[in-house]
C-alpha cells in the first residue's frame, strides 16, 4: 500500500466543488473516475479543502491510498491523459503513510479577483467578480489591516459546515490593483464557510463607502453575520496555495 499525494490545478467553472455529490460533476469525481480507470481500484481520495462550485485552483493537494504498481512520479501521465483538460495534475509523489492532505494543512492562500469597470467582461466573466461601481482602494487598503490576527470570524461564516470553533488566524490581507482588475489576497491558518467571499463582500462595502473602515472591528466583534458584507459570486476566487 502506498499513500500518493498529488497537487492539482483547475478550473471550477464546470463542476459543484471539490467534494462528491449526488447528480452534480464535481473535481473529486473526475479525480477517483481517472484512478479508477489507471488502477482498477476505487480510491477515496482525500481533498485539502471543499471548494465551492465555479471555484477554481492553482494548487490544490490531495492524497489517496493504492495498491498500484505505477511509480508515483508516473502517475501525473497516466491520470493527465484521462481527466478532462480543465483538471490538470502538476505533481504526483509517494509520501508517508501517516499524511492527510487536510488535517496536516498549516495554512492556505486565496485570491479574489475582482473586474472594476461598468461591463463586465465576456472573455473573463468566469474568473472574475464584477463590480460596476468605482471603488476607494484606500478605504480598502485601511479596512484590510483591521482583519489581522487572531479573531472570532463568525461574522464571516454562512451555515452549511459544523466546525469546533470560529476562531482563525489571518496573517496576510493584501490588495493588488492592475485596473480594472483588483486582486486580494489573504493567507490564514484555516479558512470557515464562505469566509473568503464575504471578508471581500465587506471590504466591496468599505470600497464604495456603505460601511467605514473603522467599523471593520465592531462587526468581527458582534459575530453577527448580518452585519457583514454579502458573499461574492464564487467565480473570482482560486486557491492559490496550501502550506504543510
Amino acid at each position: 500500500m502506498k499513500n500518493i499525494k498529488l497537487a492539482l490545478e483547475y478550473d471550477g467553472t464546470n463542476y459543484g466543488g471539490w467534494q462528491r455529490q449526488k447528480n452534480i460533476v464535481t473535481v473529486q469525481q473526475a479525480l477517483e473516475d481517472a484512478i479508477f480507470i489507471i488502477t482498477s481500484e476505487r480510491c477515496n481520495v482525500i481533498g485539502c479543502s471543499r471548494t465551492d462550485a465555479k471555484v477554481h485552483a492553482r494548487e490544490f493537494i490531495c492524497n489517496f491510498h493504492t495498491n498500484s504498481s505505477i511509480p508515483s512520479e508516473r502517475i501525473r501521465e497516466a491520470l493527465n491523459t484521462k481527466l478532462p483538460e480543465d483538471i490538470r495534475v502538476l505533481e504526483s509523489m509517494e509520501v508517508d503513510m501517516d499524511f492527510h492532505a487536510r488535517y496536516d494543512s498549516k495554512g492556505k492562500t486565496y485570491c479574489y479577483t475582482i473586474l472594476n469597470q461598468l461591463v463586465n467582461s465576456a472573455l473573463l466573466r468566469n474568473y472574475v467578480g464584477h463590480v460596476a461601481r468605482p471603488l476607494n482602494i484606500s478605504w480598502m487598503e485601511e479596512a484590510a489591516v483591521h482583519f489581522l490576527g487572531t479573531h472570532d470570524f463568525a461574522a464571516f461564516r454562512n451555515l452549511g459546515s459544523s466546525v469546533k470553533t470560529t476562531t482563525r488566524t489571518i496573517s496576510q490581507l493584501d490588495i493588488s490593483v492592475e485596473a480594472p482588475l483588483i486582486r486580494i489576497y489573504c493567507t490564514a491558518d484555516g479558512f470557515l464557510y464562505n469566509m473568503m467571499r464575504i471578508i471581500v463582500g465587506t471590504l466591496i462595502n468599505v470600497g464604495i463607502g456603505k460601511i467605514s473602515p473603522g467599523q471593520i472591528p465592531e462587526i468581527i466583534a458582534s459575530k453577527d453575520r448580518t452585519k457583514a458584507g454579502k458573499s461574492v459570486s464564487p467565480q473570482g476566487l482560486c486557491l492559490e496555495k496550501v502550506y504543510y
